[in-house]
């Protein structure tokens, strides 16, 4: 088991280094000065170029990317070219509202989707297996800005039960966070609570049809230990790859769910830096972003080897 985790791990390294070259050469090569942005458009040639130098965006890219790379394995990822302040202090005051919605979002997908794929592969062909489906083309179809201004004015205009807009820290009281968060931790989970369900009703039906589950059945075990012991944990491969990729992607609809409930994440971050062509800011965030991939395919194929040990030896 060690040893495969080491393989694993040693992988990441190169993808987190190519993610690297990537982002530095995409920002360097896209249209747009950030000496502009910071001196305005009233500013000289000269203050422009002073401004270069001293960011060192003069010298030649090579010489930038080393600069930044020593710098990083240091553990210092600059300083934010339009607020000077540093890039690590600003991404860690955003992270907390972010990594709360994304974990509230993924904990209802699970509880939704996982009962309803579950339940529409037990009654494949009937009324609940349609309604399922219908939900989970729903959910694909309808952008996620519109299920949030759905719920907004539904519960929180209409019905009053949760607030418009807003957030609370979860050390200002559990209370207080799960009334702010649940709306939004909702239309973020919209999508993936159909991807999943889907995802679970495929890979549960293709179970069901195992001499195993025949067997345990023929055993008289009751139903519900048959699905949920017997064919969801031997389906379960599919179904963590669909909910691991589910959540690295809830990044970028991060981005608009924060907009529309006006949460200071890091998707606020991500729009203010890239309007500014704020270099640092944005290199990090998307490293960030790319090291949380790579983090959860890990635990992905951590999770292969404890649900099916054969994976462990290959």
């Amino acid at each position: 088991m060690l040893s495969y985790f080491l393989r694993r791990l040693l992988m990441a390294i190169p993808v987190m280094f190519f993610v690297a070259v990537f982002v530095f050469l995409l920002l360097r090569l896209t249209p747009g000065d950030p000496a502009q942005a910071i001196a305005g458009d009233q500013a000289s040639l000269a203050q422009l170029e002073a401004i270069r130098d001293s960011l060192g965006l003069n010298d030649p890219l090579s010489v930038q990317f080393l600069t930044w790379i020593g710098n990083m394995a240091q553990g210092d990822f600059g300083r934010s070219l339009i607020s000077d302040r540093p890039v690590l202090e600003m991404i860690g005051q955003r992270l907390g509202p972010t990594v709360a919605l994304a974990l509230v979002a993924m904990a209802l997908t699970l509880m939704i989707a996982l009962p309803m794929g579950v339940l529409a592969a037990w009654r494949h062909g009937g009324l609940t297996d349609r309604l399922v489906m219908a939900v989970s083309v729903i959910g694909f179809s309808v952008p996620i800005f519109v299920i949030g201004y759905v719920l907004i004015g539904v519960f929180a205009v209409n019905l009053r039960w949760f607030p418009v807009q807003g957030y609370k820290a979860l050390s200002e009281g559990i209370g207080p966070f799960a009334h702010r968060i649940f709306l939004p931790g909702l239309a973020l989970a919209s999508i993936y609570i159909a991807l999943i369900s889907r995802m679970t009703r495929a890979s549960i039906l293709e179970v069901l049809r195992e001499d195993y589950v025949r067997t345990a059945r023929a055993k008289g075990l009751p139903e519900g230990i048959v699905l949920f012991r017997h064919a969801l944990r031997n389906a379960a491969i599919p179904i963590l790859t669909v909910i691991g990729t589910g959540f690295a992607m809830m990044i970028s609809g991060v981005v608009v769910t924060e907009t529309v409930f006006n949460i200071p994440g890091l998707g606020r971050l991500v729009v203010d830096a890239v309007l500014a062509r704020d270099y640092p800011l944005i290199q990090a965030i998307i490293l960030l972003t790319a090291g949380t991939y790579v983090l959860i395919n890990l635990l992905i194929d951590l999770s292969y080897a404890l649900t099916d040990p054969r994976i462990r030896y290959q």
